[in-house]
């Protein structure tokens, strides 16, 4: 699952970006609130954590901003106010959870399950295409009742082409899902060979992925 922060203070932003890659996240984070509209705009999210204070726009703008535009992707806050004045009105405006600072980091790891466990509108949490199942909260994904044995790697591209499907999705932006730490020395043929691994991995099943000469890949029902 791909992981937007957005926290201005570089130290904490650097702790939750690598607590968040080992724990088996895709992760972007931005320093503050305009940055981070523009990477909701983007990409698309499993979960964002905001800092309420930023420059820019502060986190409660954000979400206000966010939930005008549609994104539906669950909003962490995270703050040092603590008044309930303040909690309500972040949840009013569309956070979906709150944690205070300081907080302990594995309680952060609990609320984001939570909240990828919580449906979201009339959205499963659970995406599917034909037979194919993806689960992000859990990072696991089955063809009917077989488990597929993904790396992290090939669950990122498998998830980021079952969201977009039927659209082609580009390499760059497969790249930027995948490694988002190295996206810019990631090549075609690193992509090709990730891809092709995938393929062998759902052959068995009623979709595959195909190649738009030029474009990119697209997920499709066989």
């Amino acid at each position: 699952m791909r992981v937007l922060i957005a926290e201005d203070d570089a130290a904490l932003r650097r702790v939750l970006k690598q607590g968040l890659l080992e724990a088996g996240y895709i992760v972007d984070a931005v320093s503050d609130g305009i940055e981070a509209c523009r990477y909701l705009l983007e990409y698309e999210f499993g979960a964002v954590i905001l800092d309420w204070r930023m420059p820019g726009r502060s986190g409660i703008e954000v979400v206000t901003w966010a939930r005008r535009q549609g994104v539906r992707a669950p909003i962490l806050m995270l703050t040092a106010r603590d008044a309930p004045a303040d909690r309500i009105g972040a949840l009013d405006e569309g956070a979906d959870d709150y944690l205070v600072k300081p907080f302990d980091f594995g309680e952060l790891l609990a609320r984001l399950r939570a909240l990828q466990r919580r449906p979201l509108g009339e959205r499963s949490p659970v995406l599917a295409v034909g037979a194919l199942r993806v689960d992000p909260s859990t990072h696991q994904a089955h063809i009917g009742e077989t488990f597929l044995k993904l790396t992290p790697r090939e669950f990122a591209i498998l998830e980021l082409l079952i969201r977009k499907t039927p659209a082609v999705v580009q390499r760059r932006t497969i790249a930027l899902q995948a490694w988002p730490d190295e996206a810019d020395a990631v090549g075609s043929n690193t992509i090709e060979v990730h891809v092709a691994r995938l393929r062998a991995k759902l052959v068995n099943g009623d979709v595959r992925i195909e190649t738009v000469r030029g474009a990119g890949y697209r997920l499709v029902a066989a």
